[in-house]
Parts: C-alpha cells; structure tokens; sequence
C-alpha cells in the first residue's frame, strides 16, 4: 500500500468511527488564507497535490480531487488517478459534485474553521436535495490520523515601524472606529491573516513568505480592541507598540471571547470569516451584520510612504533580478544548471541586499515542458535540467520591510524556435496593451482584462490563469480586493493608489511556458479636455525583456516606443546599481530597438 493510499484507508476508518459517510478537505486554514502554515497543509498529506488552490472530497467508496486550470496538469503528476477523480472546477464545483455522488442518508462532514458560512449552507441545502446531510464535525478526522502534523508556529511578532507603513496603528483603529459609528455597529471581527498585521502594525513569519502572525482581533467602537494571539509570541517591544488600547489575549480564547457579544451588532466578512464565527456569535445571542472587513480596501490603497517605499523595493529588486538575468545569458548556455540551482542562484543574488527579509513566495522555476505548468512548483523529483533550445520561466519575488515584489521574465536558451518567438511576441503585445490602458473611474479589472489576451485570442489560443492580482505592502504578493481577471465575482473598481501585477502568459503543454510580468500603480490621469476622471497605470518594476524573444516587426510603432521607453527606465533605475561586465550586459539589453 502507497503511502497516500494508507492514509486515505486511516481517513476512512476515522470517518466510520465518528459517523460519517465523506469528509471535505480544503487548502484553507481558520483564516480562510491562501497560503497556509505546515500544520493547515492537510490536502498536501492526505493526497500529495503541493498547489496553493484545490479541495478533495473523500467518501467510502470513492474520492476526488478538485483543482482550477493552473493545476491541470500538476494535480495528475502528483496526485494517484487511481484514488482520486479528477474534477477541474470550471467544470464541476465540490458541492455539484457533492449533490451527484453523495450516497442516500449520508453524512458528509465539513470543518467549520475551514469553509464559509455561505459555502455551508450552499453544500448544506445541494445535500438535502440529494437526501443527504452537511454534519460540522468537532474535531478535524485529518488531525486525529496524522500523527506528526506540525504543530502552528511560535514565531516571534515583529512591529512595522511608521516610517514604512506610513500610518500608526492607533490612526488605523481609528478609521475603524469611525467606520463602526457610521454603520451602526459595537465591534467588527477581523480574521484574515494580513488584515490583522496591516490594522495593528505588526509583521510575523507564521506563514512561508509571507510575513503575518497567526491571530484574530476584535476593534470595537471606541477605538480600543482585543488581539487574539499565542503568548508566547509576544515581545516586550511588540508590547509596548500595541499600548494599553490593545488588550492581548490568547489564540485560543478566540472563540470563547465570542460570547461576550450577547445583544451586540458586530460586522462579519462573509468572504473572509469562517461559518465557525458565524455559529459561536448566533450561539451567543450577537446582532451579526454582514460587511466586508473595513481594512480590505483602505490596506489596498497604498498610501505615499508605501508606494515610495514600494519602487525604493522595486528598483532594489529589479538590480538583483538583472545581475542573475546576466548571470543566466552568460552560464545557462554552458551546460550544467537546472531549475533548483538557478533558482538557488537567483536567492543568492537577492540575499546580498542586507534589506531583504524573505523571498515573497517560492521562486517558480520552470524549464521547458515545466514552464507550460503556470504555478509550477520545483522539488527534487521534478527538477529539470536547463537545456539550449528551450525556454526558461522564473516568477519570483522578494520581501522588504519597504515593498513586497513579484515578477516573472522568460528567457531562450540558445535559439529560441519561430514559434516561441511569436507567441512571446503576443504575449508582450498583451502586456503592453495593459499597461498603456487609460479608462475612467468606476472601471473594474475585469473589464480590462482582455486587453492583455486579444492578441492571443486572435491566433486562438489563450492562458488559464487571471491576468493580475493586487499586492501588498511587506504582506501577501496576493492580496485583494481587486483583480484583473476575465470571471465573474471580480467587479471591484481600480482605485489609485492600488498595486496590481500584469501578467499575461501563454503555454504549450509539454514544451514550454512564456509569461511576462511586471508590477503597476493605478495612478490618476489628466487629459485635456476630459469629461470624467481618468485612471491609467504606472509602470514599478525595473528589468529588462528577452531581446531574443521579441519579433520587431510583430510590434507597431507605438508598442516598439513602449518597450524603448521602458528600458530606457530599467537602464535609469539599475545601471547606478551595476558595474562591470553586468552593467555592460544592461546596457546591450536595454538599447533601443
């Protein structure tokens, strides 16, 4: 017996010991996070998928895995076809999936700390048409079956001075407070992870790259608040920076605290709170008023300190980024490399800045048919050698009290093919369709998304992933509200002051990937004689193009004046950053068309 096929066969039997006929497990943690700590990683250890999106369903007799169109072909080379379905999600969703299989009478169990309130009732209410039931279950069966889970991570809280996130903690809590009033409510909970280190100013290392501490907090109407967070986790000097308006109590009398709300309108995140929170305020007797966490938007709208200390980040990152792009041109060629040690190569060039904390997310390091894999994740049994003749895609980023960056560059080894070159041509056209965009207020990134695919969609093909996401400040490179994709759910209007990342792709399944992505700012723009607020985008990151890729004539006249005008900035920012044979390299590779 494999050893994902034990542990399917020890998760069944803990289901028939507590009474259930299947059992959901998510990538998700109490926070309802992205990327998770090592005890969280559940799907991981029960199916061997290492993605950061996807959900599996167990039932006695048979099991599936579910994964979005990043993962379609990642989620068959880790995950054994033989116990697991299959399920992409465009196609089928776990609760479809759950109303068509669940058997008569059964009893699917869910972790509350692990779904939201709305994705239970929705499973919740598809079951019961099937004449079966959604059972929250007390104790996680993963938990009890995985014998050396992790346990979560004790990892010192560390303060984000002023002069970085540009605005005190107790300002913040003031804006919450004010928006409390307004609303009419005594107190608002807030779960998600980066929400509560942006609120109180505080930084953690609870979660790989991304530096947030596991915990919860309350802000209530008078400007005072409770955070909830492990004891052991606190300095003096974290101490001191919360001050008496902040009371500290343990992680794990979060839910507990919850009671204390009898009679009291508190507002809940839907989209970010677990049901969990939702059942102890009800249990509780609370006035539970559903809004969105007042910090979303206002964490979003980076104010002058972080988007100053953002491109001090980017022209930093961007120096360290083109030292290994010239490294890459002089050695990969050579012979010898492969995604791990380039990738290695790359975290060395970062680390000799003494500004950077971490790396913002594990460098996706892809060579050939690897790279046609959009959210490749490198290890010792997938490690490719980097080989002439093929392209080479690396995304990756770095964390810096100042600025959180996140940007992808593809590169030939050797001679690249003509039909590398035209696809990685369409995809720059994209990128620069994007970047150039001017649109008014009110506009959404969905609606520009096309932008960026209409020159793949005019040859007929296009990528599977959205085309941006927003960024945070020394927090997650994925943050919301906005986002540049083409699916519904994402209507949230581009405000300036927003980081979004541009990155439009293109993959040949088996043989290689292009992507290019830069970081931009939504900025005002003023334009003679308009009649409305106009917004446009900033380009912020700092690194030169794949000449070799790039087909001159495929490009207009204005887009070949883009990329001119923006290596001309590379060359700006890096060139005081290089000497030698470096600074020579840039210089060649940012030359005008």
């Amino acid at each position: 017996m494999s050893t994902y096929e034990a542990r399917l066969h020890a998760l069944r039997e803990q289901m028939q010991k507590d009474g259930l006929d299947g059992f959901v497990v998510p990538i998700c943690d109490e926070h309802m996070s992205e990327y998770v700590g090592d005890y969280a990683q559940r799907l991981a250890w029960l199916t061997g998928f290492g993605g950061s999106a996807g959900s599996a369903v167990v039932l006695k007799d048979k099991a599936a895995i579910f994964t979005d169109g990043r993962y379609t072909i990642q989620v068959r080379d880790q995950v054994d076809g033989n116990l697991y379905e299959y399920v992409g999600t465009a196609d089928q969703t776990v609760i479809d999936w759950l109303g068509a299989n669940a058997p008569e009478g059964s009893s699917i169990g869910y972790d509350a700390w692990l779904h939201t309130q709305d994705w239970a009732k929705s499973a919740a209410a598809k079951l019961e048409k099937a004449s079966a039931k959604l059972v929250a279950v007390k104790v996680n069966p993963i938990d009890r079956v995985w014998e050396d889970q992790p346990e979560p991570s004790l990892a010192k809280l560390d303060v984000q001075p002023d002069e970085f996130a540009g605005k005190s903690s107790a300002d913040k809590r003031a804006d919450i407070a004010k928006w409390l009033a307004e609303e009419g409510l005594d107190a608002t909970v807030i779960a998600a992870l980066d929400s509560v280190a942006w609120a109180f100013n505080i930084r953690g290392k609870d979660i790989a790259n991304t530096p947030v501490p596991r915990g919860y907090a309350i802000v209530k109407a008078d400007g005072s608040a409770e955070l909830f967070v492990a004891p052991e986790k606190l300095t003096d000097d974290v101490r001191v920076h919360l001050g008496n308006a902040v009371g500290v109590r343990s992680y794990d009398e979060f839910p507990a605290a919850l009671n204390e709300y009898q009679d009291q309108k508190i507002g809940v995140d839907p989209e970010r709170s677990v049901a969990a929170i939702f059942e102890q305020l009800e249990q509780a007797g609370a006035i539970i008023v559903k809004k969105r966490d007042p910090t979303i938007l206002a964490k979003a709208i980076k104010n002058e300190t972080e988007v100053n200390g953002h491109k001090a980040a980017q022209a930093r990152d961007g120096a360290a980024l083109s030292q290994f792009l010239h490294w890459f041109s002089q050695e990969a060629p050579k012979g010898g490399y492969d995604e791990l040690s380039v990738a290695a190569k790359l975290a060395e060039f970062r680390g000799q800045s003494d500004k950077l904390m971490d790396l913002s997310f594990r460098t996706i390091s892809g060579a050939g048919p690897n790279g046609a894999l959009c959210h490749y994740s490198v290890n010792e049994e997938t490690n490719r050698k980097i080989e002439a003749g093929t392209l080479y895609l690396v995304d990756s980023g770095g964390q810096y009290r100042d600025g959180t960056t996140d940007v992808t560059r593809t590169m030939a080894v050797g001679e690249p093919t003509a039909e590398m070159i035209k696809r990685y041509s369409q995809v720059l056209q994209g990128h620069i369709a994007l970047a150039k965009a001017v649109f008014p207020k009110g506009t959404t990134g969905g609606q520009l998304d096309i932008l960026a695919r209409q020159y793949l969609w005019a040859d007929g093909v296009d990528y599977a992933h959205g085309t941006g996401h927003g960024v945070g400040s020394y927090l997650a490179v994925h943050e919301g509200p906005q986002r540049i994709a083409a699916h519904s759910g994402f209507d949230e209007p581009l405000v300036a002051g927003m980081i979004c990342s541009n990155e439009p792709g293109y993959y040949k399944t088996a043989e290689f990937g292009i992507r290019i992505e830069n970081l931009i700012l939504v900025e005002e723009r003023a334009i003679d004689g308009a009649e409305q607020a106009m917004l446009g985008f900033e380009t912020l990151t700092f690194a030169p193009l794949e000449r070799k890729l790039i087909d001159i004539a495929m490009l207009s006249p204005d887009q070949r004046q883009w990329v001119d005008d923006y290596h001309a900035k590379v060359r700006a920012a890096i060139a005081p950053q290089l000497d030698g044979d470096a600074l020579n390299w840039l210089e060649v590779q940012t030359a005008p068309l």
